[in-house]
């Protein structure tokens, strides 16, 4: 197949946890780049740590990727949030330019430095976010709006650094872009028969397949009241 190539913008970008300012927690959601060449590993950049691995890392969610793309999007959105100002305001450890959710299919495997990756999912946005921008209803705005970036797996380990090529190395599953995925996951008007063929996919990550497959099961979407914050 023929490959495409997008280049980083910036360092990798890594965070440890710290007190969330409304008291209502600890998050790792925000990010600051790291200095030369960082080492990627199964469960994600060395020095990268999540708060709550319940629902944040693990070997499917070991890499969040953000495009930068959505940043003038997020400045109209919420105006005072200084965090806009440079990549890392929604946890991402990757983010580049030209690369959003229509271009990324779900199980493209990418060389990112010396490492290689693959997409394992679609973020599902929860109420941190609205902290992190200081405006109420950013998760919901964010999934509604389908630019919630997504997650890679690492197949094989390696370094990353600033500038380093992103290029495209497989796409098994031309027909999934991430837009329909997303859909899938996140529109309630979709159905049995569309919730099956995702889940039947063999990247999709283990806990968005445990979802579709809860959805079959009982025969209605999950709420997403708790995520949200409501």
């Amino acid at each position: 197949m023929t490959t495409e190539t997008r280049t980083v913008v910036g360092r990798p970008l890594v965070g440890r946890p710290a007190d969330l300012p409304d008291g209502r927690g600890r998050s790792a959601i925000a990010k600051e780049p790291v200095h030369g060449r960082r080492r990627l590993v199964t469960t994600g950049f060395v020095g990268d740590e999540q708060a709550d691995p319940r629902h944040h890392g693990g070997p499917d969610k070991a890499v969040h990727h953000y495009a930068f793309d959505h940043y003038p999007h997020w400045r109209e959105w919420a105006p005072d949030a200084t965090c806009l100002a440079a990549p890392g305001a929604f946890g991402e450890n990757v983010s580049t330019t030209g690369l959003t959710e229509a271009d990324v299919h779900l199980g493209d495997t990418f060389r990112l430095g010396t490492a290689v990756v693959q997409v394992s999912q679609g973020r599902s946005p929860c109420w941190k976010l609205d902290v992190r921008l200081g405006r109420r209803s950013t998760a919901r705005h964010m999934q509604e709006e389908r630019i919630t970036g997504w997650y890679h797996r690492v197949l094989e380990q390696g370094d990353v650094a600033e500038g380093d090529d992103l290029v495209l190395l497989d796409r098994p599953e031309p027909d999934w872009p991430l837009t329909r995925l997303h859909d899938v996951m996140f529109d309630r008007t979709g159905g049995p028969e569309a919730w099956a063929a995702a889940a039947a996919l063999p990247t999709l990550a283990d806990g968005w397949r445990h979802t579709l497959r809860a959805r079959l099961d009982h025969a209605r979407i999950e709420d997403w009241n708790r995520r949200f914050g409501n």
